[in-house]
This record gives C-alpha cells, sequence and structure tokens, in this order.
C-alpha cells in the first residue's frame, strides 16, 4: 500500500471513528478534554501532536489571498437522515442521498454532516457559538469539508428536523420529516480556503477545507439544546504554519 493510500484509509477510519454511532473496538478511545495531547494517546494518533499542517485554525480575515481559484459548485439535494449520537458530536448520515460537490472537475459526495460548540475556526481570533462541517469523499478517497459558523439569531429549520429526534445518549434516530443541506448555508457561498486535517484523531493532514465566509443563524434555544450535550466538543485552534488561506469571493 502506498503512502498516500495509507493516509486516506486512516483519515476515512478516522472520521467513521470519531462520527459514527459503532466505531472500531480497536480504536484507541479519546475525548475534546484532552485535545492537547491526542498525539500521545496512540501512535495511530502521532500526527495529532507533530503534524504540520493540522486543523481548525484562526482565519485572520484580512490577511486571506484574495483569488479565484476553481469555484465549488454545491449540489446538494433533499434527503431524510439518520441522526446519531457518537459520544462525540452530533451527526446526519446521508445514506449517500445527499449529493454531492465538485470542485476542479472532481465531484465529492457528502458522507454526512456533524457539529461543534463552540465553533472550531476563528475568525479574527473569536469563536462563534457552534459550527457544521460538511464532510465530503471523493471516489479516489480525498477528503472536503465545508464549514459553515453558526451564529446566534432566528431558529433553523434543518436544526429543529434534528434535534427534535435526537438521542441524548449514543444511538440513533431517523428524522421524521426530509431536510435539506442547503438550510445550513449563507446566501453568500465566499469561503476561506485552505490545505489542513481532520479536527478529530487521527488528525490526517488530507483534508480540503473551505470555511464560508458569512455565517448562519441558530435560536438560542437550539444552541443550548446542542450544548446540554456537548458543551465544549471542539479543538483548540492550531499554528498556521505560514500557510496561505484563499478567499475565493
Amino acid at each position: 500500500m502506498s503512502t498516500k493510500q495509507h493516509l486516506v484509509l486512516s483519515a476515512f477510519a478516522g472520521i467513521f471513528a470519531a462520527t459514527t454511532a459503532v466505531a472500531s473496538g480497536d480504536a484507541p478511545s479519546w475525548n475534546h478534554g484532552q485535545a492537547d495531547s491526542w498525539g500521545e494517546i496512540s501512535e495511530e494518533y502521532k500526527v495529532c501532536g507533530i503534524g504540520q499542517a493540522q486543523s481548525p485554525i484562526d482565519i485572520p480575515s484580512k490577511q486571506a489571498i484574495e483569488a479565484e481559484p476553481a469555484p465549488l459548485a454545491i449540489n446538494w439535494q433533499s434527503f431524510t437522515p439518520e441522526v446519531v449520537n457518537n459520544g462525540h458530536t452530533i451527526q446526519a448520515n446521508t445514506d449517500g442521498q445527499a449529493g454531492t460537490v465538485t470542485l476542479g472537475g472532481k465531484d465529492y459526495k457528502l458522507l454526512q454532516y456533524h457539529f461543534h460548540h463552540l465553533s472550531e475556526h476563528t475568525v479574527d481570533g473569536e469563536h462563534a457559538p457552534m459550527e457544521v462541517h460538511f464532510v465530503h469523499r471523493s471516489d479516489a478517497g480525498d477528503l472536503l469539508v465545508v464549514g459553515v459558523l453558526i451564529n446566534e439569531g432566528e431558529a433553523n429549520p434543518n436544526l429543529a428536523a434534528l434535534w427534535d429526534v435526537m438521542p441524548q445518549d449514543h444511538g440513533e434516530a431517523r428524522a421524521k420529516q426530509a431536510v435539506n443541506p442547503e438550510d445550513l448555508l449563507p446566501e453568500n457561498k465566499a469561503a476561506y480556503r485552505y490545505k489542513g486535517s481532520l479536527t478529530t484523531p487521527p488528525c490526517s493532514e488530507i483534508v480540503t477545507w473551505h470555511v464560508l465566509k458569512d455565517s448562519v443563524t441558530a435560536s438560542p434555544e437550539q444552541i443550548e439544546k446542542f450544548k446540554a450535550l456537548y458543551p465544549a466538543n471542539y479543538r483548540p485552534v492550531q499554528d498556521g504554519n505560514r500557510r496561505y488561506i484563499l478567499l475565493d469571493e
């Protein structure tokens, strides 16, 4: 197996270890309270401690490089999600029914989306109350994650459909109605783009990140309902190590 194939498989395994209801019995356990020492838990997780392209990061908005990279085309569609509480977050599994995004002529299928409190990425040093990550994978195993910050404001119908059935402990439940992932996107799709990693073990550095410049809202009650389950399921920002951050307007 090539090094690239190993990294892809490790990262993909990491997504499902961190974001499915049943993780592998062989995977070392971890939690967000020990984020600063993930790299010491296991050899499998060592990149969490020594990696040079880790995520999340702080995004200094005035230092982002305005560019005209290939635009990200979002081709999502409504689906009825399986809502999972996996002990690390609440996640909506798509069963492959929610469509794709396309970047540079390559399609990435939307696998799932999940939530963090507080936001993992910061902008100019400031957290948002929450952040949602839309996790995509290409047929070749490349990973692309779209991040959207969530601020306090009007209630979001997508969240309402998930929160109504989300298990209060480990488990899963099928939503009672279809949802459209685009309900969790702002109208303006301008995004900060950079190369980074998974934000959970094994922290593999093979993720293309698109963190949207504009945020969406959730009601105070929706934010509090998630916070009651996961008050601090975010990884602290990592060193940017002089990585380029592009602003795709």
